[in-house]
């Protein structure tokens, strides 16, 4: 399901969510434009946080070796690139790479959805602070589970899923507008925001607990969303019950004449 737009309306101009999107893209422009070394020099490799000093070797592909049992296939590896920060620091840093234009696109995406509607409630100093919060929590998440992994870990999702835990938490009547592909058909549907969230994140954690055991973790960071979510529903939590947060809005961006607002769906 592709997340359109949600029908609650911001009251302050999200300075900070787009901020964070302009970095990401600022970021991504850099990769794009041949800083290759980008993801090994600030992404979070778990193996040289949690043994600094130790070479970490990278796995660029595979080679076939004969073998007098047969042909047997072994990792071809090269020397990581060094960290450009202190590697603890790249908990934080690894947040803003990206690894291909859907991986930015995506993120970036439901960031804008989702975003703008958590920083009204947080604040822009606070949301700030949330946002980077939450995605030093996925690293760390991710990095608990997969502790020998020598991949480089990159992408916002881990920071963006806090935010959907929050706004799950914050805003419980929202509606999404979802496009959802059925084949060569699109639907469109209106959903509960908390079913869509909570859906997203049940895959997460199916995803993330059929990971567990694997040799080396790849593909998705499973365990940063999970643990970003988590802790983004728990910080909104504590923070409304302490009031620290704003009361959130509650009325509606769209009327009921566009169809948004009912359980109406159909064919596109």
């Amino acid at each position: 399901m592709i997340p359109l737009r949600d029908n609650i309306r911001s009251r302050t101009f999200p300075i900070i969510n787009y901020l964070m999107i302009a970095v990401c893209g600022f970021v991504f422009f850099l990769q794009l434009a041949g800083e290759e070394q980008l993801a090994e020099r600030y992404g979070m490799i778990p193996a040289r946080v949690l043994n600094p000093g130790e070479p970490v070797e990278i796995v660029v592909g595979t080679q076939r070796v004969l073998t007098t049992r047969g042909i047997r296939v072994d990792p071809v590896t090269r020397p990581a690139e060094p960290a450009a920060v202190p590697n603890v620091l790249t908990l934080l840093t690894c947040i803003f790479l990206h690894g291909g234009w859907m991986h930015f696109l995506g993120n970036m995406w439901f960031l804008f959805i989702f975003g703008d509607n958590v920083e009204d409630c947080f604040g822009h100093f606070g949301y700030g602070l949330f946002y980077l919060g939450c995605g030093i929590a996925a690293s760390t998440a991710h990095l608990v589970v997969n502790p020998d992994s020598t991949l480089p870990t990159i992408g916002a999702s881990g920071a963006i899923a806090g935010v959907m835990g929050a706004y799950m938490y914050l805003y419980p009547r929202a509606q999404v507008l979802a496009l959802i592909p059925f084949f060569v058909f699109f639907y469109l549907t209106v959903l509960p925001a908390p079913l869509f969230l909570g859906l997203w994140f049940f895959l997460q954690f199916f995803s993330g607990v059929m990971a567990i055991g694997a040799t080396q973790a790849g593909g998705v960071a499973w365990w940063a969303h999970i643990g970003g979510f988590v802790v983004g529903f728990w910080v909104a939590w504590l923070l409304r019950r302490s009031r620290y947060l704003r009361p959130c809005v509650r009325d509606v961006r769209y009327g009921s004449r566009e169809g948004f607002g009912s359980r109406e769906s159909g064919p596109w």
